[in-house]
């Protein structure tokens, strides 16, 4: 008898156990619900990321062609212009995936460049950059030197839409420091 008692009360665990296998609808349906607010945080931030690392790329590359500028310079006399990009010696593409890098006035005879990395698509709300290089005298001693400014786009390309031409630092009046244009602020 107890052999028959062992036998029913196994055989009723093991039928209750194939009951209880698998999720209810309702199980699943929270989990993906859980899983799409996840989600829907994340995706934002994770997009934000990627821009800010194309940016980077930017700020990088306009920010080296400010110290060959002043190099250059200081080697001949006058900055480059935009058909001496090779001679800056940055070994830099003017054009990568996300943006176009131009130098604007230059040459002989300026005493100011303008260095730019312009967004080539305006899909990607990525940033434009603008770096410039002017000759600037030291207050106390009045000797002359180069002076460095990068800028960045106080908005994505996508929501200012263009960059409406040239969009140049300026010295005003002669200062020794540079500004940045309109819509632009200092990158720190």
């Amino acid at each position: 008898m107890k052999t028959e008692f062992k036998a029913k009360f196994l055989q009723a665990v093991l039928q209750k156990k194939k009951n209880d296998e698998g999720f209810t609808l309702i199980e699943l349906l929270v989990v993906i619900i859980i899983i799409g607010i996840l989600s829907a945080i994340a995706l934002p931030s994770f997009l934000n990321q990627a821009n800010k690392a194309k940016q980077s790329e930017a700020k990088t590359y306009v920010g080296s062609m400010n110290r060959a500028q002043q190099a250059y310079y200081a080697e001949n006399n006058e900055f480059a212009d935009k058909n001496n990009f090779a001679k800056l010696g940055l070994g830099v593409n003017t054009q990568t995936a996300n943006y176009k890098y131009v130098i604007n006035n230059g040459g002989a005879g300026k005493s100011e460049v303008s260095n730019q990395a312009q967004p080539l698509s305006t899909s990607a709300p990525i940033k434009a950059y603008v770096g410039g290089v002017g000759i600037g005298t030291i207050g106390a001693t009045s000797e002359a030197t180069t002076v460095a400014l990068l800028c960045e786009a106080d908005q994505p390309i996508v929501v200012k839409n263009a960059l409406n031409g040239a969009q140049d630092p300026t010295f005003p009046g002669g200062a020794t420091v540079p500004t940045c244009p309109t819509d632009y602020s200092p990158v720190k």
